[in-house]
């Protein structure tokens, strides 16, 4: 059974070749570069070679929740053809010097239609990043600060995820303060459960982490309490 995730990451990395044999522009984002204007839909598909990005919603008072992270292999924004209105509020910027392949509606249409597995994929995708939202609405919002901050560490550590994301980016993906990001990170290394340098968070015992998250979070196998 699945669990959530934040970081995307080669998702369609089995259509690498098929995504090369079809009409497609290469584009090069460097650090801090959006992958489209702020402020526009969404109108071409980017296929993720190197590199990562972050994807956030940005408020009309100026603040931010950071949605997920979309790293190499994997397909961001993914096919649909309607225009949303929120699509004007999310911005999806380079962390690192990111390398893709560009693809128009039109392009990715024609591979949609023609290319049986490749609409699967999509649906598939679609049916996690909903997984995300749902969870993010209907469980992690009613969580205490410590118990969302185990979730998130949990969440993205297996992806690599943790590699990428700053204890600044935790705050922002969990809506939290930074003073209750570190007061957790505080008790949790205390615990020995993490180490911190650098502004990055590293678990050093894995098990211990599991044990502290909600059900809805850990792997079926896994000890955990809520």
């Amino acid at each position: 059974m699945h669990t959530p995730r934040y970081f995307f990451t080669g998702d369609f990395s089995a259509f690498h070749e098929y995504f090369l044999s079809r009409p497609h522009g290469r584009r090069s984002f460097a650090r801090g570069e959006f992958l489209w204007p702020p402020g526009e839909p969404f109108g071409r598909m980017h296929y993720i070679l190197s590199g990562a990005a972050r994807c956030c919603v940005e408020h009309e008072n100026g603040r931010r929740k950071i949605i997920s992270f979309h790293g190499a292999g994997t397909l961001f924004p993914v096919y649909h053809e309607r225009d949303y209105r929120i699509e004007l509020a999310i911005t999806t910027e380079a962390l690192s010097p990111v390398e893709t392949l560009e693809f128009s509606k039109a392009g990715f249409r024609a591979m949609f239609r023609e290319n049986g597995t490749l609409a699967a994929a999509l649906v598939e995708w679609y049916a996690s990043y909903v997984n995300l939202l749902l969870y993010e609405t209907a469980h992690q919002e009613y969580n205490g600060s410590f118990l969302k901050l185990c979730n998130l560490l949990y969440l993205l550590a297996p992806a690599g995820g943790l590699d990428a994301v700053t204890q600044e980016e935790l705050a922002d993906i969990l809506g939290t303060s930074r003073v209750n990001l570190t007061r957790g990170l505080a008790q949790l290394r205390s615990e020995g459960v993490v180490r911190t340098r650098r502004g990055r968070v590293e678990i050093t015992d894995r098990e211990a982490l599991a044990r502290r998250c909600s059900l809805e979070t850990v792997e079926p196998d896994s000890e955990a309490i809520l």
